[in-house]
Order: structure tokens, then sequence, then C-alpha cells
């Protein structure tokens, strides 16, 4: 099993070296280049990607215009988790910003491991919860904290990669501010 998908694993529940043997037979190592679809609105999705190595994006479109939901890279799960929980189209994208390198898992390997280890179940259940933080935190932060304060928030929050590799209109969109605002703040501040 990867070391490091083993390391979040265990972080969240213990598992015998058979059940760990079992969870890495449920996932399948897949790469990606940059700009290609993991999950593409439209589409049910299936699967849950941890990405070993590289960097994407959740978005959606709202009036033709890219809205940035969600960034990730090494070692962080990404997913359409809506659309995944529920087996429903997703509205979403997620997007390779950078040749990605993941593990994946399947709606139905994970409903197999639900049955077949209990405490793969913890497993999903904190995902789940941290999608849901993740999500809740950033409304809040949309709708309530300027601009200037959110830029510096994330800087203090999101890992270097994401920082220093995610295109800036990127990082806009996703703390909901113009590109133009973005540049300013980022002059003001350094």
């Amino acid at each position: 099993m990867n070391p490091s998908l083993k390391k979040q694993i265990l972080a969240i529940a213990s598992f015998s070296e058979k059940e760990i043997e079992m969870i890495d037979n449920c996932f399948q190592y897949e790469n990606f280049t940059a700009k290609e679809f993991l999950s593409e609105m439209g589409k049910t999705s299936s699967k849950i990607f941890f990405i070993v190595e590289g960097l994407a994006r959740v978005y959606y479109l709202k009036d033709g215009k890219e809205i940035t939901t969600y960034l990730s890279c090494d070692d962080g799960f990404i997913a359409s988790y809506s659309s995944f929980i529920n087996q429903s189209v997703s509205f979403e994208n997620i997007q390779c910003i950078e040749d990605c390198e993941v593990l994946s898992i399947t709606f139905e390997k994970m409903q197999f491991l639900y049955n077949e280890i209990p405490n793969w179940e913890r497993v999903g259940r904190i995902l789940a919860e941290q999608n849901y933080l993740c999500m809740a935190d950033r409304v809040l932060k949309l709708q309530m904290i300027p601009a200037k304060e959110k830029y510096q928030t994330f800087l203090a929050s999101a890992p270097a990669k994401i920082i220093q590799r995610t295109p800036l209109i990127y990082i806009a969109s996703f703390l909901g501010i113009t590109p133009e605002s973005l540049s300013r703040i980022r002059q003001n501040i350094s």
C-alpha cells in the first residue's frame, strides 16, 4: 500500500495487516495529465481520489464562469462527494491543474469495504465530515470575511504546493474575488 495513503487511513482508524491488504486491493493506481478530468459534471461520480502526487481542483460553472470550490494536492483526497455519496449526476468537474498520480476507489469498492471491515465506515464518515467542514468554512468565509483577510487566511492554511503552483485565476475564484482584486491584495501585502 502507498505509505502516504496508509498513514492517512491509520490516522483515522486501526486495521489489521489483512484488512490493510484488502483495502489496498480496492484502490487502483491511475495517471492523469494536466487539464484532464478526474470526474465531469453531468456524469455520476463513481470514484474518490487520493492524490499521490499532483494538483487538482473542483469547480462548477455559473453563467459560463468557472467557480473553483476546492483545491487538493499530494496526500489529499478529492471527489465530487455529493454525486459520489448519492450516486447522482454531478454538477462539478474535477480537473488536474498539473499531471497527477492518484489512487482511486470506486463506489462499489467503498460499499464492499463498509460491509467487510467495520472500521472502514469510520474512514468514510471522517472523509465526509472533513468535506462538509471544509465547505461550511468556505461558505462562511466567502460571506463574512473581507477579501484581504480571505487571502491571508488562505496563505496561512493552504499547503505550499497549492499556494505556489495554482494559477491565480483559480485562487481568486476559490476565494470569491476577482483576479484584479487578488493582484491588488498581493501587491499590498508583499
